[in-house]
């Protein structure tokens, strides 16, 4: 029934995101839901898929279904993560061609773009509340290091490895 669960679970999530970022909240109902880990361990696995190469939902997916299941655990949680792609990939290529001109498609792609952001947006609200704020006090220690490695990002155009090195060493020297 685990393996079940969590390959309809994974599949769920892949069918009801965008992919990227946006799988999270929805990740972390899933998870939560069955009790397959805490909320701060959601966070720890979050913040590992995206240092580590691929899709941050199908690492997610391993790394929840490994630790809830074993490796059928996360063969399962990876299959159905990337069952919704792959059903959904091979039905575009067969009608790609037909509907790439269409004005009323291009209107609704470009309509989903707010709701991404909007998605991106609430998740960074959830996980910054619970990152920036322990136990009624400010943790004004990540803030800084959230400001300086955001504005290496930004504004000198830091790489994301370096940027993830940069975070690294300023929690060693102030987290």
């Amino acid at each position: 029934m685990l393996y079940l669960n969590l390959f309809l679970s994974f599949t769920k999530i892949g069918f009801l995101s965008f992919g990227g970022m946006t799988m999270i909240p929805i990740i972390n109902e899933e998870v939560l839901k069955f009790g397959w880990m805490t909320s701060e361990e959601v966070m720890d696995i979050v913040a590992i898929a995206e240092m580590t190469p691929g899709s941050l939902g199908i690492n997610c997916a391993t790394f929840v279904g490994l630790r809830s299941g074993g490796i059928p655990g996360a063969l399962c949680a990876t299959l159905g993560t990337m069952m919704p792609s792959l059903t959904l990939c091979l039905a575009a290529a067969h009608f790609i061609n037909k509907f790439k001109d269409n004005r009323t498609l291009n209107t609704l792609l470009k309509g989903i773009r707010p709701v991404c952001l909007g998605m991106l947006l609430a998740i960074a609200m959830t996980m910054g509340r619970s990152v920036f704020w322990e136990h009624s006090a400010v943790c004004w220690n990540l803030i800084i290091i959230s400001l300086i490695t955001g504005y290496c990002l930004f504004k000198i155009k830091l790489s994301i490895p370096r940027a993830i090195l940069l975070a690294a060493l300023l929690g060693l020297l102030i987290g």
